[in-house]
């Protein structure tokens, strides 16, 4: 990750736009809130808007741009939501048809970004906590899941809730619920420990988005409410266009992480 880690920011966005950086942020920049993207035309913001107020588990709102505007002011003053990001998904209709480095050539004049809480965020307290985050170690994008966890329907919107998940021993996974419970505006707390058929997972080891990680002896999987729910949501309730972020590549913002600590 070179020193990915100390850098600021603004300087990570600057290679994102360049395509310097084209994979996941994970790790990025230390300390600083990263957040998943869903961006609509403003037809459908609403009801999307209202789809995060029932689901703020997996969509904790952190910004919600002006129709027609790409910068998401209140998280990253002069930042450019339509480059950058690493990787971008397309899906019209709720089919995924592509994914881009810079989405310049599919904006529109009433679209609205929505910037939603990422796990990301808390794995900085994590480590310090001497947590290890097995995606961070292995350097490879974070495993998530589609579950059979339904989210509350809002307007159009309604699909299944999708989580990550991150390996641990039963000891770091107790301290994990109490560590992770300080930053609801970033997913909080974990929804579910152990047994992944239990939310409708057949098979820990071939995740629905991300990279499969090892799974050690003695360790139980933890879940996370995940920003990539958007994307499951998509699919089921086919907006006509719907622009995400790619699964794992994140917009860093310029906010510390404490501001979103309740402790």
């Amino acid at each position: 990750m070179g020193n990915y880690e100390s850098m600021d920011p603004k300087d990570i966005r600057e290679l994102i736009r360049k395509q310097v950086i084209t994979g996941p942020t994970a790790g990025m920049s230390k300390g600083y809130t990263q957040a998943n993207l869903v961006i609509l035309k403003k037809e459908h913001a609403f009801d999307f808007l209202l789809f995060c107020q029932r689901n703020p588990k997996p969509c904790p709102l952190l910004d919600v741009t002006e129709p027609g505007s790409f910068s998401p002011s209140l998280i990253a003053e002069g930042a450019d939501i339509r480059k950058d990001i690493p990787k971008y998904r397309i899906y019209r209709d709720g089919v995924f048809t592509e994914e881009v480095a810079d989405i310049t050539e599919y904006w529109e004049d009433d679209m609205v970004g929505f910037l939603i809480g990422c796990s990301f965020t808390f794995e900085t307290p994590l480590l310090e906590s001497g947590i290890p985050v097995r995606h961070i170690e292995e350097n490879c994008n974070v495993p998530m899941y589609k579950t059979s966890i339904p989210c509350q329907k809002a307007g159009m919107f309604e699909g299944p809730t999708v989580v990550s998940m991150r390996p641990m021993t039963p000891v770091d996974a107790i301290r994990a619920v109490q560590i992770t419970s300080r930053f609801p505006a970033v997913h909080g707390a974990p929804i579910h420990i152990g047994d992944p058929s239990l939310i409708g997972i057949p098979d820990i080891s071939k995740p629905d988005f991300g990279d499969a990680v090892t799974i050690r002896e003695g360790e139980i999987p933890v879940f996370w409410a995940c920003g990539v729910t958007p994307q499951a949501v998509a699919m089921e309730s086919k907006p006509s266009i719907m622009i995400t972020h790619g699964p794992g590549c994140m917009f860093i913002s310029d906010i510390k992480d404490e501001k979103f600590s309740v402790l």
